[in-house]
């Protein structure tokens, strides 16, 4: 029996393609193992959003070649880079529910390509689930975004949404599995529906309708499109099923920036944005991303993007340096701004988010309530749960996946809250 391994990078896109890869090998009767070093054929699920990942896969396809693995790559670089990639076997980020032909074919010395765009695999595929109560849902496929940096978009299309009833089934199912957390995973999450005259909102009206006890995380939203759906969102946002948690990357605080990479807002639509969230639901977990070093960047429009970080006070930011991706208009524009200069920038702006997310975090200080055990920690006998608001939660003693626990919080740390358990007399 071939024993197969699958290796992820990247988002909760990819990581919900891997678990479906898995569940159709394992009908297939192919044996999944969780060790490398255990497995015939390694499938490499690939990311392409930023320069650093995408060279530490050439770098893993080097070490995996010394092994004398077999090797399918998926994803994002196999969709992008086939010509780099002629003598392996590649499956695309539309063809996942082919992976059983894929790997037949590998086993056969043959060499096979699955990689056109025609239309979305089905949503209902067999999983395998990385986390026993965590669904990832891919709800919708590619993104409706011009970014001037982006090579996601040459991997993921343009935007094609699943139907609402196709996700009300699939997390439907979930839940009565013992599903605890229903991750709607998307490119842009707040353009769902777009291309079939429906929007996040109403699939959200739908899915707090599934009886059990589960919550909701919505994935990223670009400020765009989320301008469309604002007040509505908000008001669904309120669901005691959805987790209190925003993800909004505005990428900088200068709007001149801002048009050069094609992000079609401005800085205060953004700040706009979170404040009527904040309005409504004022624990609200608010994460950004930020590109640092864009070409062209003066000190002055930095300046305006800690100016923005200071005045939003985010509990979370994804600092990225500026990387050109081959291929986008980005990667053409002259001005480049230096190294060192990039990595001041970033150093200075990560100072600066440290302070803020200790002082959020410091704001759940005594707060009481219950919590989702999700993961293991690093520790013996460490766990690590998620409020309400999505914030993590670390404690102590014996429990599992799975378990809903009431919790005071009696000390803050930079990146995440330390609770200890209240029992009921």
């Amino acid at each position: 029996m071939v024993k197969i391994f699958i290796e992820t990078y990247g988002c909760s896109a990819n990581f919900a393609d891997s678990e479906q890869m898995a569940g159709l090998l394992k009908e297939a009767k192919f044996q999944m193992v969780n060790n490398i070093d255990d497995s015939d054929l390694v499938i490499i699920n690939t990311c392409t959003v930023k320069g650093p990942t995408e060279d530490k896969f050439w770098y893993r396809l080097k070490e995996l070649n010394s092994m004398n693995k077999m090797i399918v790559i998926a994803g994002c670089i196999a969709q992008t880079e086939r010509k780099k990639l002629k003598k392996y076997s590649l499956i695309g980020t539309k063809k996942i529910n082919k992976i059983v032909e894929i790997v037949e074919e590998v086993v056969n010395d043959n060499v096979v390509k699955e990689v056109s765009f025609e239309e979305n695999p089905p949503l209902n595929l067999p999983i395998v689930r990385k986390n026993p109560i965590v669904e990832i849902v891919p709800i919708s496929r590619g993104c409706l975004g011009k970014c001037t940096f982006c090579k996601t978009k040459a991997a993921r299309g343009s935007l094609e949404s699943y139907s609402i009833e196709e996700i009300v089934e699939r997390v439907g199912t979930a839940v009565s599995e013992g599903v605890k957390e229903i991750w709607l995973t998307s490119q842009d999450c707040g353009c769902y529906g777009f291309d079939i005259n429906t929007s996040l909102v109403e699939l959200l009206e739908n899915i707090v309708q599934i009886k059990g006890k589960y919550k909701i995380r919505i994935g990223m939203m670009n400020p765009d499109h989320l301008a469309k759906i604002l007040e509505p969102l908000v008001e669904i946002y309120q669901n005691k099923k959805i987790f209190k948690f925003l993800h909004l990357p505005v990428q900088s605080g200068d709007d001149k920036i801002l048009e050069s990479m094609g992000r079609p807002y401005k800085s205060e639509d953004f700040v706009h944005q979170v404040n009527t969230f904040r309005r409504s639901i004022p624990e609200i977990t608010i994460a950004t991303d930020i590109i640092i070093g864009f070409p062209g960047e003066t000190d002055e429009q930095h300046w305006n993007t800690m100016s923005l970080i200071r005045n939003i006070s985010p509990d979370a930011v994804n600092i990225s340096k500026f990387w050109p991706r081959p291929n986008t208009l980005a990667a053409k524009m002259k001005s480049k701004v230096p190294v060192e200069t990039v990595k001041h920038r970033s150093k200075v702006l990560m100072d600066i988010f440290k302070n803020i997310a200790k002082l959020q975090n410091e704001r759940w200080l005594e707060w009481e309530g219950p919590i989702i055990i999700d993961e293991k920690g690093k520790e013996d006998r460490e766990w690590v749960g998620r409020n309400e608001a999505y914030k993590q939660v670390i404690v102590r003693g014996h429990y599992k996946i799975g378990d809903l626990i009431k919790v005071k919080i009696n000390k803050a740390e930079t990146f995440a809250l330390i609770g200890k358990e209240i029992r009921e007399r």
